[in-house]
């Protein structure tokens, strides 16, 4: 039997949009992430908006350093489907170009998982390789895609649910496994007018249970790549 695949993933942004827009995850989310990660030895794909890498400069330099992919997720996380297109070529380029000032970006990520078939174009004459704007709990697209599309598996709430849950749809999953998070879930939102699986088990409960999903990932013998990796290797 081959090696599963897991890649985990997560989604840079404001917290928990359009019911928020502070920035609770990026100032106090990302350390504790990050040094999960770290004390994990699990390197990561950053899918970041333009935005934050305009307001968060160091944040993205310290994800960097510490060996994560940097990914673009839009510029200002307004949803493409809402977009026209010019609209949604000028979110491409603005944030490609302000996050490639940092390092090379060739993944992408739309915020909500929702980006029309007919832009996919833009992220090839943007110079992206790869998307994952796509999930397997959602409707696949058809047809031939111009450029490698890869899923997220499961949706970030997931992770913190119930074992009685999370343990069983986790152990279905199939390679490659897609995982990802969002900053704004380590910070206690519990008590934020949110939709409840937003609040459900968010702060230091999220740290907890995502770190132990890593951990059996990691125990049944997973090996961990990041997103550009696993472009490489998907024929």
């Amino acid at each position: 039997m081959s090696q599963l695949r897991a890649s985990f993933t997560i989604d840079l942004e404001p917290d928990c949009p359009p019911y928020l827009w502070t920035w609770r995850g990026v100032e106090e989310g990302m350390p504790r992430l990050l040094a999960m990660l770290a004390a994990e030895g699990v390197r990561a794909t950053f899918f970041t908006t333009g935005d934050v890498a305009r307001r968060y400069p160091a944040v993205v330099r310290a994800l960097l350093d510490a060996g994560h992919e940097l990914a673009c997720h839009g510029m200002s996380h307004t949803a493409f489907d809402t977009m026209s297109l010019a609209q949604a070529r000028a979110e491409i380029t603005e944030s490609a170009a302000i996050l490639r000032d940092f390092a090379e970006v060739t993944s992408f990520r739309a915020p909500y998982l929702r980006f029309p078939a007919a832009y996919l174009p833009l992220l090839v004459d943007a110079g992206f390789d790869v998307d994952s704007s796509i999930a397997r709990y959602k409707r696949q697209p058809r047809g031939a895609s111009p450029l490698k599309r890869i899923p997220a598996s499961v949706t970030s709430s997931v992770l913190r649910a119930w074992d009685v849950v999370r343990w069983p749809y986790l152990r279905l999953q199939r390679d490659p496994v897609v995982l990802f998070v969002h900053p704004w879930e380590f910070v206690d939102l519990t008590r934020e007018t949110l939709r409840w699986d937003c609040r459900l088990r968010t702060g230091e409960p999220a740290l907890v249970r995502t770190r132990e999903v890593i951990r059996d990932f990691t125990a049944r013998g997973a090996r961990w790549a990041t997103i550009r990796e696993l472009a490489r290797e998907i024929a």
